[in-house]
């Protein structure tokens, strides 16, 4: 009979735990190369990669998240994973089943673990792993805040997963995004590019995923820079550069505005000088 874990649990070693609001939220780093067996958690729950990275198992299906891509885990899956060679840290969100059941109001779970990707989700996700490092009074109340939006967000996702899906066109439109989100793209040439009217694009674009792409465009570029300010001690220049932002001006005041806190603040709370153990 496979493990069952209790909230906040993990394979790995857990570095920091902080349950409130009927979330319980913790992060653990995961040695290179670990094999970890089959098991299942007792509450449903949400995780995203903050530095290395591992592959899923559940059943004959596999999941390798993007870093800093939020993935939904329902209650009592099986699932196993393997660390990749330079090892993994994840930040773990455990959800007490009255908060599923708020979600599933509004759309269905899954059944499996779902991949809800990057964007308004990743952001939220870093508001939220900031308010595990400061841990004060006012924690319980924001995090209960922060939570419920991930939430709300997660239904609009999990329900416009339910729909019909989206047009060829769209999917290599956003995958485009993705490959050259450094770059100084227009709508026109996005367009262009999948064989559509920009005003076209520009209206199913929003509809789709909730944001222009303009807004679709900061997000990646500051999971990209997250992932940057975890693992190295690149200078923030030159990491504003490699994001494809015009400075360091615009990438500290964007940086800010979509996370809560200065890319300097991101740096020293996530553990950028420390390793997976």
């Amino acid at each position: 009979m496979e493990t069952r874990l209790p909230p906040g649990s993990s394979f790995g070693k857990v570095i920091r735990r902080l349950a409130a609001a009927g979330f319980t939220l913790s992060e653990t780093t995961y040695a290179p190369g670990l094999q970890v067996p089959r098991h299942a958690h007792e509450y449903a729950f949400f995780y995203t990669v903050l530095e290395g990275g591992y592959t899923e198992t559940f059943g004959r299906t596999t999941l390798t998240p993007k870093p800093f891509a939020l993935v939904l885990h329902p209650a009592g899956e099986v699932h196993s994973h393997h660390c990749r060679e330079g090892g993994g840290r994840c930040f773990n969100i455990d959800l007490e089943p009255r908060w599923i059941e708020r979600v599933r109001e509004y759309s269905p779970i899954p059944e499996r673990a779902t991949d809800l990707e990057g964007g308004l989700l990743s952001w939220l996700a870093i508001r939220l792993y900031r308010e595990l490092q400061e841990d004060d009074p006012v924690s319980p109340l924001s995090i209960e805040g922060v939570a419920t939006e991930i939430l709300a967000e997660t239904s609009r996702r999990l329900a416009g997963l339910t729909e019909r899906r989206s047009p060829r066109w769209l999917q290599q439109a956003r995958d485009l995004l993705h490959e050259r989100f450094a770059d100084p793209l227009t709508l026109e040439e996005i367009a262009g590019a999948v064989g559509v009217h920009p005003v076209h694009l520009a209206r199913v674009f929003r509809r789709r995923y909730r944001c222009t792409l303009g807004d679709y465009v900061r997000q990646l570029r500051v999971n990209f820079a997250c992932h940057r300010l975890s693992f190295s001690h690149d200078p923030l220049l030159e990491i504003a550069l490699a994001a494809g932002f015009s400075d360091q001006s615009q990438f500290c005041r964007t940086f800010r505005r979509l996370t809560g806190m200065t890319p300097g603040e991101f740096r020293a709370t996530s553990g950028a000088s420390s390793s997976p153990r």
